[in-house]
């Protein structure tokens, strides 16, 4: 895939302003799109948007497939005349200001949404009713199973709870047969529980109606969405406990070994994710069907995906279940190009960008590189005194060594904010960056860093250069959104305030688009009106 030279913003929805208790695809992310427009950007990349679940990471999502209900905007809801308007009212407790409190959300919001479905059912027009069963003739391939798995787990979660078990999950609280997916016991469960099956479709009719309005008017703007898909999916998924073969799993659904990687300069123990690992051999079987529904069902939601840990499709971090830290893994062969000749030969070219960071072998880039697949740079990595030399000149992530065809970020979202990053860096960091920007010299301020950071991710031969918001604002560490193998409350919380979508900012960035070449294509329609 070759790319236009385009530049955007780095901004996941849920940070989102000006909405109770979590940002939403409504009227605010439209907004955000006209924004864009106003800063002459046309790319848009958000997380994964699945429905989140313990520890609230869009990278452990109940399914690959469904949306997740938090994003939901009632005010729509009540606008289409499915949500009745005294029904969204929040308590006072829930603000549309500050960070994310997901639990109260959760136990706000959910009901809300059930309520809003029970209303539909009751209230719906004809014409709504029909827009809706087309949905599910469309969607039925994961939503029979999503709706039976969120159903199923919702009365085992709440069994759990009045019965304070830590930790139960489909694989060992659910009754036998339905965590072995049996075909008689879900008929069971199915005619006992219509209504709570429905509520869960409805719920994600919801959020594809208003999803796909939303990305209709990014397109028709200029904008392109560049969504993102995990490599491993959560054990606690419907799409781990549906299709229980095409993973690496004892007959109980217990994982047999799990996802991570190695030890390395960062961490002494590697990274033990935890994931249950994909059986490619019986996905080789039918073709690699799964994932190749996967990546179709996901670009019909996003125009670009960024793929999580590319790596691993070439060779995977195999750890024994049960283990507590990732030493003791080992590197097993994945489907490598198999796999994606299988999506090309019946999807054609798809517009995949590999996340092709860490340690990347020769093998990996020849994958990524037979496919044509874009991969990514960030200029955090950029001046590692380690691989400065004698200024920095031969590290793969300083702009004068990219290959074109890249994406170029200032970080993303498992880094620092660029101004924290900054913050926390050396004398001689500080120094070699002032050098590579300014030459041999030059000693800038910090205060001037994370602006020309930004001039050079954007001036860059790279032909897409993305910007997290927060770096645009020069906003320090406590707007990182994520900090990797962390569980203490702090992640994916982070919300923009609506004076962020700035007039001064927005004129800086398109003046930056102008000079360097940006946007040129995408907003050629516009320009000429």
């Amino acid at each position: 895939m070759e790319l236009q030279r385009r530049s955007g913003i780095l901004l996941h929805p849920t940070s989102l302003p000006g909405t109770p208790g979590i940002g939403t695809i409504g009227q605010t992310a439209f907004d955000f799109i006209d924004w864009l427009v106003e800063a002459h950007q046309s790319l848009w990349q958000i997380l994964p948007l699945g429905p989140t679940g313990y520890g609230d990471s869009p990278y452990a999502s109940f399914s690959t497939f469904a949306g997740n209900p938090l994003l939901i905007d009632l005010e729509s809801l009540v606008s289409r005349g499915w949500a009745e308007a005294d029904s969204v009212t929040p308590p006072d407790y829930i603000s549309s200001e500050g960070p994310v409190d997901f639990g109260s959300v959760v136990w706000w919001k959910i009901p809300v949404l059930k309520k809003a479905a029970c209303y539909f059912m009751e209230n719906a027009s004809q014409e709504d009713r029909q827009e809706y069963n087309d949905f599910l003739s469309k969607h039925e391939f994961w939503l029979k199973n999503y709706s039976l798995f969120m159903s199923i787990k919702e009365f085992y979660d709440k069994k759990a709870q009045e019965e304070k078990v830590a930790g139960a999950m489909w694989s060992n609280y659910w009754l036998k047969e339905l965590a072995r997916h049996e075909e008689n016991a879900l008929a069971e469960w199915t005619k006992t529980h219509q209504q709570e099956i429905e509520i869960q479709r409805l719920i994600q009719f919801f959020f594809f109606v208003q999803w796909h309005k939303l990305k209709d008017y990014a397109n028709e703007k200029g904008i392109s969405i560049i969504g993102d898909i995990p490599i491993f999916v959560a054990a606690d998924s419907a799409d781990v406990w549906a299709n229980q073969s095409l993973f690496q799993l004892d007959e109980d659904g217990h994982a047999i070994a799990v996802a991570g990687v190695p030890p390395d300069y960062f961490s002494a123990t590697g990274q033990l994710w935890g994931n249950p690992l994909y059986n490619w051999d019986a996905m080789a079987t039918d073709g690699y069907d799964w994932w190749i529904a996967r990546i179709k069902a996901t670009l019909e939601l996003v125009d670009y995906i960024r793929i999580d840990h590319f790596r691993g499709f070439e060779a995977y971090w195999a750890i024994p279940a049960g283990d507590k830290t990732a030493e003791n893994g080992q590197w097993l062969p994945g489907p490598d190009h198999k796999l994606f000749q299988a999506i090309q030969d019946r999807l054609g070219d798809i517009p995949v960008i590999a996340e092709d960071l860490g340690v990347i072998t020769e093998e990996v880039r020849n994958l990524r590189d037979d496919f044509k697949l874009p991969g990514m740079k960030v200029l955090q990595f950029a001046f590692d005194l380690k691989e400065a030399g004698s200024g920095g000149c031969v590290n793969a992530f300083l702009p004068h060594m990219y290959h074109p065809n890249c994406i170029v970020y200032t970080g993303t979202h498992d880094n620092d904010t660029t101004a924290g990053w900054l913050s926390k860096a050396s004398a001689k960091e500080l120094e070699l960056i002032g050098r590579y920007l300014e030459g041999p010299n030059a000693k800038l301020p910090a205060t001037d860093l994370c602006r020309r950071l930004i001039q050079l991710a954007i001036a860059s031969t790279a032909k897409f250069a993305i910007i997290p918001l927060q770096d645009l604002h020069g906003l320090g560490s406590e707007a990182r959104i994520n900090t990797p193998s962390t569980s203490n409350g702090k992640n994916w919380v982070w919300r923009m305030d609506r004076t962020m979508m700035d007039k001064t900012v927005a004129q800086w960035l398109e003046k930056l688009g102008l000079l360097y070449g940006r946007n040129v294509e995408a907003f050629a329609p516009i320009m000429e009106e």
